[in-house]
């Protein structure tokens, strides 16, 4: 396995990013929990929290993927579809105005790599059975 670590890597450095702004937004709003009724902190918190929900299960999948099936371009597809899809999603749901087709796109190319490495494990083992 050496495919998914590239994009966990890249994966934490954005999780690193989310969790630092949230604290500072926190600092400058004086909010230790909760939200504050502050906008900006609440739409911080969530794309924090939300990409805490996804993300760990989503490169679970990618990496059984990868020692399953053994497709690379597979794998880095996902990979970048993932990085790609939960950058958007974090971005467009932390902004004030957001542009909700784009944070869509998002969580769809955020599912699509749960859901294709899902069921790309379950195809894997299915023939790894029956050969």
């Amino acid at each position: 396995m050496t495919i998914t670590p590239i994009y966990a890597a890249i994966l934490a450095f954005v999780f690193i990013y989310l969790t630092l702004r949230t604290i500072k937004l926190r600092r400058q709003f004086k909010v230790a929990i909760g939200h504050g009724n502050q906008t900006a902190l609440e739409r911080a918190i969530r794309a924090h929290a939300n990409f805490a929900e996804y993300t760990p299960l989503a490169l679970l999948l990618l990496a059984m993927l990868e020692n399953t099936a053994h497709l690379d371009l597979l794998s880095h597809g996902l990979g970048l579809a993932l990085v790609t899809g939960r950058i958007i999603h974090a971005y467009n749901i932390s902004q004030e105005t957001e542009i909700i087709t784009i944070r869509v796109i998002g969580m769809t190319l955020t599912l699509a790599v749960i859901i294709t490495s899902a069921l790309g494990i379950i195809t894997a083992l299915l023939l790894q059975k029956l050969g």
